[in-house]
C-alpha cells in the first residue's frame, strides 16, 4: 500500500470518528461517513494533497477535542441542532413558527423533537413557545400539520395572556415536552381528572430568557398538578442545563433554596391568570404543593408512553395531526418532499391586528 493510500485511510477513519453533532455546530456536513469519502476520492487527485490533509487533521482534532470537552461538562444545546423558519406576518392569525433540523429537514416539534436529549434519560428536549416576561399566548398547534407554533385564537381575535399584579407575562421560560401528551380518554388516579389533550407543559426557571422557538435541553426538578377546568394539567418545572445553578437543582426542595419565593408565585399566577377574562379561580390537586423530580419523570414517562401510543394509531387522537418525518414505525410518516410542501405552502403575509394597549394592563386581583 501506498503512503498516499494510508493516508487516505487515515483521513477517511478520522473523518467518521468525529462527531455528528460537531460537525453540526461547525456547518462542515450533515452525514459525515458519506461526506469524507467524497472529499478524500477527490483530494486522491489533487496536487497539493498534503496540504489538504494537514488541514483537515487539524480541523477534525479541533472538533474532536471541543466535543470531548462538552461531553465532560455535559453543556450542549440542542437549539444548534433545529432552525425555525417563520411564515405570515407577526400578529395575524397566519403567522406560524416550523422546526427543521440543521441539515434543512422539515420536523415537527411535537413528534419528531426526541423527548429524552441523553442516553441515560435524565436530561430532557423542552420546546420554548413563550419566552419569559412576554404574554402572546403561542402555542404548538395540535390540528396543523407539522404542528408549527401558533398564536392561539379566541372569536377571531389573538390571545394574550393577563398580566396579574405583580407579575408581568409568564413569570417563567413556558414550554412543552415533544413525544408527550396527556391523554383526555385516560382519568389520572392522583388527581381524579382527564388529561386536558395536550402534550406535557413546561417552566423553566433559569436565568434567560429563551427565545421562542428555541429547543432547551433541561432536568426536571418536580411538578404542580393544575385542575384546570376539570382536566389535569401537569406542569413540570425545569431547569436549562447550562444555568449556573443547574449542576446544584436537583429536587423540587432545591427550588425554594436558590429560587425563594418562585413556587408560591407559580401557584398564585396560575390560580388567578384566568379571572381578569371573567374565569373563576384555577384549582390544584395535592392543596398546590409541589411534587418531587421523581414523581414528576414517573408523569412525563407516562405521557410520552401516551404519546407512543397516540402515534402508532393504538390511541384515539382526534383531530391531532400526526404528520412526522423520523418515526419509523407510524403509519403518519411521511417523506421530506411532502415536509417540504407543508412548510413552503404555509400561508404568507395576512391581516396584522394592531395590538391594543389592554395587553400591557396589570390587573389587581381580589382573592377570595
Amino acid at each position: 500500500m501506498t503512503a498516499t493510500a494510508t493516508s487516505l485511510l487515515s483521513l477517511r477513519f478520522l473523518f467518521t470518528k468525529i462527531p455528528s453533532t460537531a460537525l453540526h455546530r461547525h456547518n462542515v456536513f450533515c452525514k459525515p461517513a458519506s461526506s469524507a469519502n467524497f472529499i478524500i476520492e477527490n483530494l486522491s487527485s489533487s496536487a497539493n494533497f498534503q496540504q489538504h490533509k494537514r488541514s483537515v487533521a487539524t480541523t477534525a482534532v479541533s472538533l474532536n477535542r471541543q466535543n470531548k470537552f462538552e461531553l465532560k461538562n455535559n453543556k450542549m444545546s440542542a437549539t444548534q441542532e433545529y432552525q425555525t423558519i417563520e411564515k405570515g406576518a407577526p400578529n395575524s392569525t397566519n403567522y406560524s413558527i416550523y422546526f427543521k433540523t440543521a441539515c434543512g429537514k422539515g420536523v415537527s416539534p411535537l413528534h419528531d423533537i426526541p423527548l429524552y436529549a441523553n442516553e441515560e434519560k435524565t436530561v430532557y428536549n423542552m420546546v420554548v413557545e413563550v419566552p419569559r416576561w412576554t404574554n402572546a399566548k403561542m402555542e404548538i398547534s395540535l390540528n396543523n400539520p407539522l404542528n408549527p407554533i401558533k398564536q392561539d385564537v379566541k372569536k377571531g381575535k389573538l390571545r394574550f395572556v393577563a398580566n396579574c399584579f405583580p407579575h408581568k407575562g409568564y413569570i417563567w421560560n413556558y414550554g412543552a415536552f415533544p413525544q408527550t401528551w396527556e391523554n383526555p380518554d385516560h382519568i389520572e388516579p392522583s388527581t381524579g381528572c382527564k388529561g386536558d389533550n395536550d402534550p406535557i407543559d413546561v417552566l423553566e426557571i433559569g436565568y434567560r430568557v429563551a427565545k421562542r422557538g428555541a429547543v432547551v435541553q433541561v432536568k426536571i426538578l418536580g411538578t404542580i398538578a393544575l385542575i384546570d377546568e376539570g382536566e389535569t394539567d401537569w406542569k413540570i418545572i425545569a431547569i436549562d442545563v447550562n444555568d449556573p445553578l443547574a449542576e446544584k437543582m436537583n429536587d423540587i426542595t432545591d427550588v425554594d433554596k436558590y429560587f425563594p419565593g418562585l413556587l408560591r408565585a407559580t401557584v398564585e399566577w396560575f390560580k388567578i391568570y384566568k379571572i381578569p377574562d371573567g374565569k373563576p379561580e384555577n384549582q390544584f390537586a395535592f392543596n398546590g404543593d409541589a411534587k418531587n423530580a421523581a414523581f414528576a419523570t414517573n408523569v412525563v414517562s407516562e405521557t410520552h408512553k401516551f404519546w407512543q401510543g397516540l402515534i402508532n394509531k393504538q390511541l384515539e387522537g382526534g383531530s391531532i395531526s400526526c404528520l412526522n418525518t423520523t418515526v419509523a414505525d407510524s403509519p403518519f410518516l411521511t417523506s421530506q418532499e411532502e415536509a417540504e410542501t407543508v412548510i413552503s405552502g404555509a400561508p404568507e403575509g395576512g391581516d396584522v391586528e394592531e395590538v391594543s394597549d389592554i395587553v400591557d394592563k396589570w390587573h389587581f386581583i381580589h382573592l377570595k
